[in-house]
C-alpha cells in the first residue's frame, strides 16, 4: 500500500521530474521541479489549486520521481514523458511534426539535392525547415528546372562512364553527371547558384539572368533567351510567395502567437528564414482548463522544440515565461550556439505577433466546432468497432499495417496509428524490409511486426513504440491476419487482429476477425473509419516508395535472378512489358526473347515459381 504522507518525507531536494499515478497505475500528470520536495509537497499541503489540479489530486493514488542533474535535463525528460504517456491532466500538443529540409550534399564531387527530415553534421548544406513537404517539393522542382542538379543517390567521383541516365535527364531536370561527360566546374557553378537562391539571393540571380537573356536576344539566340526567360519567371513566382518581414536577413527566427479558448488553445508560428516568411503552421493544445497563457506557451515550447530537429537563432513570444533561461540553455545546447527567446514590446515583431494572434483566434473560432465534431465522430466509430468485435473496451489506439513493393523490390511496410478515431501522424512509422527477398508479403509482414514489438518491449525504446495498440488492422485477408496473430502470440501479447479486405474493385469491403468475415455497410461510421485507415496505410507506404524512386527507377525483381544481367533484363521487359507478365510465362516462351537461352529461361521460371510456392 502506497502511503502518500510517508513517501512525501522521502523526497529529496534535487531537481527532477515527478509522475502522478491513479489507482490503476496510469500516469495522469507529469511535471518538473527545481526542488522535488517543495514542488510535490505543494499538491498535498496547499489548498489554493485550480479546479483541474484539484481534480487531478483527487485521482492520485501514488507518485514517483526521477532525479536529474539540472533544470535543462528536467525540461527534456518532462517533454519526453508527456509525449510518451500523454497524461490526462497535462496540456498536450496535438500531433507534433518534424519539418522537412532541403539538403545539398556539397561534400560530394557532384552534389545532389533532396528532401530530408533530419539535420546531420556531415558537411552538407541544409535549408529550412519548411512548413510542409509540398513546399519543399515545389522548390526542388523549380531548382530542377533552373539548375538541373541530380537527385539520385549514386556515388559519383567523375570516373564512371556510360551509366544509363534516369528519367530526370530525359525531361531536362538533370545533366546526368552519372554518364561521366559533365564538366565539373560548370556543375559546381550551378550548385552555387542553387545555394544562392536558397539563401534568399534570388534578386541577384534574376538580375544576372536578365543580362544573359538580353545578350542572347541580341545575338539572335532566341532558344537560349526563352530558357532564361522561363528561369526568371520561376524565380519571380517563388519570390512572390515569400513576404519580406525583417531587415536582418542573416538570422533565422520563429514568431509565435496564441489564442485561448475554453477547452483548447491555438498556437501559430511564422517561420522566418533569411528575412522572409517561408511559411506558417498552427497547432492545437488540449487540456488547458485554468492554465495561464504563460503556462500554455511554456508547454508548447517544451513539447515542440524538444521534438523538432531545427532550432532558429531567435524565438519571439508574446509574453514572458517562468523558465525562459532554462529554455534558452536547452535550445542553445541543441542548436550548438546561442538561442534567444524574446518578448517584443514594440516594432515590427510586436506588430507581427498581433497579426499572428488574430490568425490564431480565427482558426480557433472556426476550427473548434469542427474539431470537436471530428473527435466525437471518431470516438463513436471506435466505440462501434469495439462493439462489432465484441471487445470489452473501445480500441482507443489502433495500429494498421500495409506491405508494398515496386516490381518486387524495395519492399516496405507502413504503420499508421489512429487514436480515438483520429490519425496520430507523429506515431506513424515506416519499415524498409531487410530480411526478405522478392514480393513475399507474409514474410515481410512478419518482419515488420517483429521489429515493431522488439522495439516496443525493449527497455531502451527511443522510437516511440512502447505504447501498445488496443487493436491491430492488417491490409489483407486470413493469411496476413494469421501471420500477425502468430507473431503476437510468440511475444506473449494479447492484442486482437483484424484483416481489412477489399472487393474486386479494390475498395474496402469488410473485416476478417477470428477467421470470420464481417461485412460492413458503406453508410456506417465504422466502415468510414476502416476505409480511412486502410487508405492511409496504403498512402503512407506509397509515399515511402516515392522517396525511394530514384534508387529503384531501373531496378526490378529480375536483378535478383541468376544468369539475368542488364541486357537480358531490358530485353525481357521489352518483350513482355512488365515483371507481372514475365512471371506468367513458360520456359519456352521466355527463351525466345532476344538474348535469352534455355538456361536463363529456366532461371527466371524457377525463381518466380519457387517464390510463389513459398508464399
Amino acid at each position: 500500500m502506497f502511503d502518500i504522507q510517508e513517501e512525501l518525507k522521502k523526497i529529496p531536494d534535487n531537481p527532477g521530474v515527478y509522475q502522478m499515478k491513479n489507482e490503476f497505475g496510469e500516469i495522469i500528470y507529469v511535471g518538473k521541479a527545481k526542488n522535488l520536495k517543495k514542488r510535490v509537497r505543494q499538491y498535498f499541503q496547499s489548498k489554493n489549486h485550480t479546479p483541474k489540479i484539484e481534480a487531478m489530486i483527487r485521482n492520485i493514488a501514488e507518485f514517483e520521481y526521477i532525479i536529474v542533474d539540472n533544470e535543462v535535463e528536467a525540461l527534456i525528460l518532462e517533454a519526453n514523458l508527456i509525449k510518451k504517456h500523454r497524461p490526462k491532466y497535462n496540456t498536450l500538443l496535438r500531433d507534433d511534426k518534424q519539418y522537412p529540409y532541403i539538403k545539398i550534399s556539397v561534400q560530394e564531387k557532384y552534389p545532389r539535392i533532396y528532401k530530408v527530415r533530419e539535420v546531420k553534421r556531415d558537411g552538407a548544406k541544409y535549408f529550412g525547415p519548411y512548413p510542409s513537404a509540398y513546399a519543399v517539393n515545389e522548390i526542388i522542382d523549380i531548382i530542377g528546372s533552373l539548375y538541373k542538379l541530380r537527385k539520385c543517390s549514386l556515388r559519383l567521383d567523375g570516373s564512371r562512364k556510360n551509366q544509363r541516365p534516369c528519367l530526370n535527364y530525359h525531361i531536362k531536370r538533370c545533366t546526368a553527371p552519372c554518364m561521366g561527360n559533365v564538366d565539373y566546374k560548370e556543375y559546381r557553378e550551378e550548385v552555387n547558384k542553387a545555394i544562392s537562391f536558397l539563401n534568399g539571393k534570388e534578386e541577384e540571380l534574376i538580375k544576372s539572368l536578365n543580362e544573359k537573356m538580353q545578350m542572347a536576344s541580341e545575338s539572335l539566340d532566341f532558344e537560349a533567351a526563352a530558357k532564361y526567360r522561363d528561369q526568371i519567371r520561376a524565380l519571380e513566382i517563388i519570390s512572390e510567395k515569400q513576404k519580406i518581414v525583417s531587415a536582418n536577413s542573416n538570422i533565422d527566427q520563429d514568431v509565435i502567437g496564441s489564442a485561448l479558448g475554453v477547452e483548447e488553445a491555438c498556437i501559430q508560428i511564422f517561420f522566418i528564414r533569411n528575412g522572409k516568411i517561408i511559411g506558417r503552421e498552427h497547432y492545437l493544445l488540449t487540456n488547458i482548463e485554468n492554465e495561464t497563457r504563460e503556462e500554455i506557451i511554456s508547454s508548447f515550447l517544451s513539447q515542440f522544440y524538444t521534438g523538432t530537429v531545427y532550432v532558429p537563432k531567435e524565438i519571439y513570444i508574446e509574453t514572458d515565461i517562468e523558465d525562459r533561461e532554462v529554455f534558452e540553455n536547452l535550445l542553445s545546447e541543441k542548436r550548438g550556439n546561442k538561442v534567444s527567446i524574446k518578448v517584443p514590446i514594440k516594432g515590427d515583431k510586436s506588430m507581427l505577433i498581433k497579426m499572428i494572434k488574430k490568425n490564431a483566434l480565427e482558426i480557433l473560432e472556426k476550427g473548434s466546432g469542427r474539431i470537436k465534431k471530428n473527435l466525437d465522430e471518431g470516438m463513436e466509430a471506435v466505440t462501434g468497432l469495439g462493439n462489432l468485435l465484441g471487445m470489452e473496451d473501445a480500441p482507443l489506439r489502433i495500429e494498421a499495417y500495409d506491405i508494398s513493393n515496386i516490381q518486387g523490390v524495395e519492399s516496405v511496410g507502413s504503420m499508421v496509428v489512429f487514436e480515438r478515431g483520429i490519425p496520430s501522424k507523429s506515431n506513424y512509422r515506416r519499415f524498409r524490409i531487410k530480411t526478405v527477398t522478392g514480393p513475399n508479403d507474409y514474410k515481410s509482414m512478419e518482419e515488420v511486426l517483429e521489429r515493431r514489438f522488439n522495439r516496443g518491449l525493449s527497455q531502451e525504446d527511443i522510437n516511440g513504440f512502447s505504447k501498445m495498440p488496443d487493436l491491430i488492422l492488417i491490409d489483407g485477408g486470413k493469411g496476413q491476419t494469421g501471420i500477425a496473430e502468430e507473431v503476437i502470440y510468440n511475444y506473449g501479447l494479447n492484442i486482437p487482429v483484424c484483416g481489412m479486405i477489399k472487393d474486386d474493385k479494390h475498395t474496402t469491403r469488410g473485416l476478417i476477425y477470428q477467421n470470420n468475415e464481417i461485412e460492413l455497410q458503406k453508410t456506417d461510421k465504422v466502415y468510414r473509419l476502416i476505409y480511412r485507415i486502410q487508405e492511409e496505410a496504403h498512402r503512407f507506404a506509397i509515399e515511402y516508395h516515392r522517396n525511394l524512386r530514384d534508387k529503384t527507377l531501373f531496378k526490378s525483381e529480375l536483378d535478383n535472378i541468376e544468369n539475368i544481367g542488364e541486357k537480358r533484363k531490358i530485353n525481357l521487359l521489352k518483350s513482355f512489358g512488365s515483371v507481372d507478365n514475365i512471371k506468367n510465362k513458360s520456359v519456352d516462351e521466355l527463351k525466345i526473347a532476344e538474348g535469352m537461352n534455355l538456361r536463363a529461361a529456366e532461371s527466371v521460371y524457377n525463381y518466380f515459381h519457387k517464390n510463389k510456392s513459398e508464399q
